[in-house]
């Protein structure tokens, strides 16, 4: 009789149900005794559903909080565990090890190669060395050059598993309001906005192999817009990996981080303006020793307003993408940048005004200060959040984040939402990028 091999997924709604999905679903050699969440509040003591999950599971399997991981592993019998999600420190990394390893279990990393799935439609995939790193505005960038070619294309998107896992399977977002019609979060918000302003589909869900038959029978071309600094899904024909030169070194000391700079066609060093020169070397460096084979462009991203009158002189509170500022460890992003270029009379400090989750962001994320997080994955998040604004004393509200958080919170202040773009300064374009994918897939 075989003996199952008794695994737990570390995870946060996303790369987790997609490995399970790749590699352990309908697998006789393996039984997952649970999924443990980290990273994303509020979301854990669910269940992945039976018709999900497969006929070896008919009850689901049981998603749980990331707390003791040694309890964890010796309350479930656990031989191996699996970590699956990112965005993490080579440190945070070595101590999860380590503390599976002294529990007695297996602690094991699967390759993008294990992972991937092959679509028979070309795949162009942007990545990051770190959240953060302003790859929504090169895959925005990509977009906007395949709409002047007028090639047929779809994004599909990294996960954000927040909801109901079942009815998500697979998610088709065409207009602004299908996200109204879905109940997104925020975070979800922040990465589909953009693009269906744009006229472009988006698809998303939980079963990515489901949501690349749709995918493929939509378009010609296939638009990977990658989640934190996750590896694709699916094999890409080309692999564009964006690097922060306000944060050097992250490109080699983060996971999986380093593995998309190793794989990367093209990497491109963004923020190059804000940062010193000194940073600008060092990640150019350590791209060039870890990838020589990739081509290096030196970028920026433009930020913006519609109204600077809104913040010129005035008391501003500035909120910021969620991720980004948290566990990706930014001090700031555009919505700061932008008090600062069009002159704000005082960045106010949200901390003083801070409930519910919003306090506990502060706590568990002390690098972050003067920006607000907009940390939205339930009812109860929003209504926080919502709070927090209503009590911080000021003129305005920038929004930093890609998504219009007022659409989601009652804001009892003006507000402005600062747009951004991508300047390349140095190297290969955008055009050049795409010029190179298609001539690679056989389509220039």
């Amino acid at each position: 009789m075989l003996l199952k091999r008794r695994v737990l997924i570390l995870g946060a709604g996303g790369r987790d149900f997609h490995n399970f999905n790749v590699v352990f679903r309908n697998n006789p050699e393996y039984e997952i005794v649970a999924f443990a969440f980290t990273q994303i509040p509020g979301v854990e003591r669910r269940r992945y559903p039976p018709e999900l999950a497969g006929s070896q599971y008919p009850d689901g399997i049981p998603i749980i909080p990331y707390k003791d991981l040694g309890k964890i592993i010796k309350e479930y019998k656990v031989d191996e565990v699996v970590l699956s999600f990112s965005d993490i420190t080579y440190d945070e990394l070595g101590k999860i090890a380590s503390e599976v390893l002294a529990a007695g279990a297996e602690f094991k990393l699967l390759p993008p190669s294990e992972t991937y799935i092959k679509s028979f439609r070309p795949v162009i995939a942007v990545t990051a060395v770190r959240t953060g790193a302003g790859k929504s505005t090169v895959s925005r960038a990509i977009a906007r050059e395949l709409l002047r070619r007028n090639i047929k294309f779809v994004v599909v998107r990294h996960p954000m598993a927040y909801g109901d896992l079942g009815k998500m399977r697979v998610q088709i977002f065409e207009k602004v309001k299908d996200m109204d019609e879905w109940g997104l979060t925020i975070e979800e918000r922040e990465e589909y906005e953009h693009y269906l302003l744009m006229g472009i589909k988006v698809l998303a869900g939980v079963d990515y192999g489901a949501i690349l038959r749709e995918a493929e029978r939509m378009a010609d071309v296939i638009l990977w817009d990658g989640g934190n600094n996750d590896t694709p899904f699916y094999t890409p024909d080309y692999l564009v990996t964006v690097a922060d030169a306000m944060r050097p070194g992250q490109e080699v000391s983060s996971y999986p981080g380093e593995i998309n700079a190793r794989l990367a066609d093209v990497v491109i060093v963004n923020k190059v303006s804000q940062a010193p020169e000194e940073n600008v070397k060092k990640v150019v460096n350590n791209i060039k020793r870890i990838n020589p084979k990739a081509k290096i462009t030196l970028a920026d991203m433009e930020v913006y307003v519609e109204k600077p009158e809104l913040i010129r002189g005035k008391r501003v509170v500035v909120i910021e993408d969620s991720p980004s500022v948290t566990h990706g460890s930014l001090p700031y992003g555009a919505g700061y940048v932008a008090a600062l270029k069009y002159g704000a009379k005082e960045i106010v400090d949200p901390r003083p005004y801070a409930v519910g989750i919003i306090k506990e962001m502060y706590e568990k994320y002390p690098h972050m200060k003067e920006v607000l997080p907009s940390t939205g994955y339930t009812e109860d998040q929003l209504r926080d959040l919502e709070e927090t604004i209503k009590r911080i004393d000021a003129d305005t509200v920038i929004i930093g984040s890609p998504a219009d958080v007022s659409r989601v919170v009652r804001i009892d202040k003006p507000v402005i939402k600062v747009k951004w773009e991508l300047k390349v300064l140095d190297g290969p374009t955008i055009k050049d990028i795409v010029d190179e994918f298609l001539e690679r897939v056989g389509m220039k």
